[in-house]
């Protein structure tokens, strides 16, 4: 159960993370206004807050751990988001960025 609810942040966190920065990039880069950077500024903060419901207190571990779903989850952004087609070396780079993940995070230690 706790492994389920960690996973649960990490996405939730992610999806705060990267779609507030597709927000601030659609509002700047494609010229969308004022209201999508706002918005991405308020799911970016967002996510800093949900980083911070992890069980695990380390926040090191924490944000190391979070940087592999990052990658896996910025590449599965830009397929849903824009049709991005990633190669095989993404999706090969994106898998080994979840097994950290998951040797980082989930890996038994003695306490």
């Amino acid at each position: 159960m706790l492994i389920a609810r960690s996973v649960s942040l990490f996405v939730l966190a992610a999806l705060l993370e990267i779609g507030g920065a597709w927000l601030v990039w659609q509002g700047v880069r494609e010229h969308r206004g004022w209201a999508w950077i706002g918005a991405g500024v308020i799911a970016l903060g967002a996510y800093g807050f949900v980083a911070t419901l992890q069980p695990d207190a380390q926040f090191g571990r924490i944000l190391a751990a979070y940087g592999g779903v990052f990658v896996a989850g910025s590449l599965a952004w830009g397929v849903v988001a824009d049709g991005y087609r990633p190669d095989r070396y993404d999706v090969a780079g994106a898998l080994i960025c979840l097994v950290g993940v998951a040797v980082i995070m989930y890996a038994p230690r003695g306490r």
